[in-house]
């Protein structure tokens, strides 16, 4: 018997670990529109001072005005920090704004750039609150590597690592197709 990465190869049997088995089934690089998703969930990256005006963000914000308009009142309310996570329900689809990315609180300032330790800290939390409101199924972008400027490769495996072993399908969408409903059919 042979051990090659996480698969065992016995008498050409092949035996997965429960782990790498989960993230084999449940995290799913998909190509698409994530505002398209039949996901009961999207989350995406953000400023504590977001202006909701770039990426995802703007897009979302086009989509539910009021969403924008809810975290602007709720950043003024309750001043956040990088690495909380805000949740919005609108119009049967909650959104999660993970603040991965740095960013002060004041007329004119400008969001910064995310933080790997920002982004592990939002993945945790977001993990704690997809069980507690028994979240379905998530859409998720190549998270804080547009404008939060970091690099995919350093960001993949934080999702694998908070988010892969929950029992629920998980749609990266690892290439923005505008227009475009991503294939998200499981075979679970």
């Amino acid at each position: 018997m042979r051990s090659r990465g996480n698969a065992i190869h016995a008498a050409g049997n092949v035996r997965l670990s429960s782990c790498l088995l989960n993230e084999v089934i449940m995290i799913h690089e998909v190509s698409g529109d994530i505002l398209l998703t039949t996901a009961q969930a999207i989350a995406h990256g953000v400023a504590p001072n977001d202006h909701f005006d770039q990426g995802l963000a703007l897009a979302l914000r086009e989509k539910w005005p009021s969403m924008a308009k809810d975290f602007r009142h709720y950043a003024q309310q309750c001043h956040p920090k990088a690495g909380e996570v805000w949740a919005w329900g609108g119009f049967g689809t909650r959104i999660f704004n993970l603040m991965t990315q740095e960013g002060e609180h004041g007329h004119g300032l400008r969001p910064g750039k995310a933080s790997l330790p920002n982004v592990n800290h939002c993945l945790k939390r977001l993990r704690h609150d997809l069980v507690k409101d028994n979240i379905t199924s998530l859409a998720i972008p190549k998270l804080a590597t547009g404008v939060g400027g970091l690099d995919w490769d350093k960001v993949r495996p934080l999702i694998r690592e908070h988010l892969g072993d929950l029992q629920i399908p998980i749609y990266v969408y690892a290439h923005y197709e505008k227009g475009v409903q991503a294939n998200e059919s499981t075979k679970i």
